[in-house]
C-alpha cells in the first residue's frame, strides 16, 4: 500500500502541507480533502523471492561473476536481506565482509549497497571505523552476520584494513 500525504484543499495554497493538528482540525470542520502520493515512493513491485535473496547473499560471499549476473538480472538484490535465523540477518555486502572479498564488497557499494561499520572495517577505512566508533562508544563490541566481531572483519582485510586491526584492539584493552 502506497504511503499517503494528506493536504487541506485551498485553491489559493494548491500545496501547502499542513500539520497533524491542522488536518485533525480542518477534518473536523468538514473540509475538503484529497490524497497525493508522496514523492519519494515508488511502487516497488513484489517481494522478492526468498530462495532468489538467500542465493545472491550465498553467492555474494565468494563469486564475483554470479553475483555480477544476479544483480544484472534483478537489481533490486542490492541490499535484500537474508535471514539465517533467530535474527541473524545478512545482506550480500555483510557476507562479503565477514569473508574479506573486498573484490565483491567494493562491487556492491559501488552500485549502491548500504555501506556499514563491518564492511568499513574489513576495506580498511580506518576514518570510518574511528569516527563511529568515537561517535558511538561501544559500538566496537557489535556483532555482525552470524555474531562475527568488528576485529575479525578487520583481520578478513588482510594487509589494507591491518590499521583499523590495531585500532580495534586497542579498544579492548
Amino acid at each position: 500500500m502506497p504511503h499517503i500525504v494528506r493536504e487541506a484543499y485551498n485553491p489559493a495554497m494548491e500545496r501547502h502541507l499542513i500539520s497533524k493538528r491542522l488536518f485533525l482540525a480542518a477534518a473536523g470542520s468538514g473540509a475538503l480533502f484529497r490524497v497525493l502520493p508522496q514523492a519519494q515512493r515508488t511502487d516497488r513491485g513484489p517481494a522478492l523471492e526468498p530462495n532468489l535473496v538467500k542465493e545472491f547473499v550465498s553467492a555474494a560471499h565468494a563469486k564475483l561473476e554470479r553475483t555480477e549476473e544476479m544483480l544484472k538480472q534483478q537489481p533490486s538484490l542490492l541490499n535484500a536481506t537474508w535471514d539465517w535465523g533467530g535474527g541473524d540477518f545478512e545482506t550480500g555486502l555483510g557476507g562479503a565482509s565477514h569473508m574479506g572479498n573486498r573484490e565483491i564488497a567494493q562491487l556492491l557499494i559501488g552500485k549502491g549497497a548500504r555501506m556499514d561499520i563491518f564492511a568499513a572495517a574489513m576495506l580498511g577505512r580506518l576514518e570510518i571505523v574511528h569516527g563511529m566508533c568515537e561517535a558511538f562508544p561501544g559500538i566496537h563490541t557489535s556483532l555482525g552476520p552470524h555474531g562475527i566481531t568488528l576485529l575479525t572483519h578487520a583481520r578478513k582485510g588482510g594487509e589494507p584494513a591491518l590499521e583499523v586491526a590495531k585500532y580495534l584492539e586497542s579498544l579492548s584493552k
